[in-house]
């Protein structure tokens, strides 16, 4: 019974994780107690400690007398994005390839391997989750303690952002998506090659990469009606 209800326990954090990734819980919702400690078999207090742990992770806020939230994507939320992300990557990458074990190279592979499954299919959200999963491989070869909560904080918004831009029926966005991941295997090589100084520049040229796509999807083409004739208002008046 124990060891179930921490699977339980453990099946849970992962999927809410995943649920908010993905935008199944949208950016801003209130997520309901009882619910989810009906859909994942579990008493309220330990979903309580689940939240909180989500909370401090960054995915929810906890509100007085409302309960958690799922944490909002706002204007300022962006615009710090495309501030910090530059430097955060550049860091991470600098130091993934000094620090990087053979082990964690492996997953560094094995989430490519996902990400490239994903984009064959053409499946969205799984997508933006093997990304998601690529760069927080990559923060954890970086070993920082104080890089590492930002990159994952930063990795919230920019996975959540994602699974709306990308779509394989843009051109735009296809070319810069297939562009993206050459560069990822470009990263594992030079991680492997222990190659600091070129990876930090390699990592910040695909954060622009993925600011492009961010700009793709929040400036789309305009809609373009034709101007038809004006109205004769003479005729109307008759």
């Amino acid at each position: 019974m124990a060891g179930d209800a921490k699977r339980n326990k453990s099946n849970c954090l992962e999927d809410l994780r995943r649920r908010i990734l993905t935008e199944a819980f949208e950016p801003g919702s209130y997520l309901d107690e009882t619910e989810l400690a009906t859909f994942y078999g579990i008493s309220r207090p330990p979903l309580r400690e689940l939240l909180r742990q989500l909370a401090g992770e960054g995915y929810l806020i906890l509100q007085d007398n409302r309960g958690a939230q799922v944490t909002p994507i706002t204007l300022k939320t962006l615009r710090n994005l495309l501030i910090a992300a530059p430097m955060i990557h550049g860091s991470i990458g600098r130091l993934a390839a000094e620090n990087a074990t053979q082990a964690q190279i492996t997953n560094l592979k094995d989430a490519q391997h996902q990400l490239r499954m994903a984009t064959k299919r053409g499946d969205n959200a799984e997508i933006a989750l093997a990304d998601e999963r690529f760069h927080s491989t990559m923060a954890d070869m970086a070993d920082n303690e104080y890089l590492l909560p930002s990159m994952r904080r930063l990795l919230i918004d920019h996975t959540r952002i994602g699974v709306k831009f990308y779509d394989r029926r843009d051109p735009t966005i296809k070319g810069l998506q297939e562009i993206a991941i050459e560069q990822h295997d470009q990263l594992i090589i030079l991680i492997e090659d222990r190659n600091a100084e070129a990876c930090s520049v390699l990592a910040m040229a695909h954060w622009e990469l993925g600011r492009s796509l961010i700009e793709s999807f929040m400036s789309p083409n305009t809609i373009v009606l034709p101007l038809g004739r004006a109205p004769d208002h003479n005729r109307l008046r008759s």
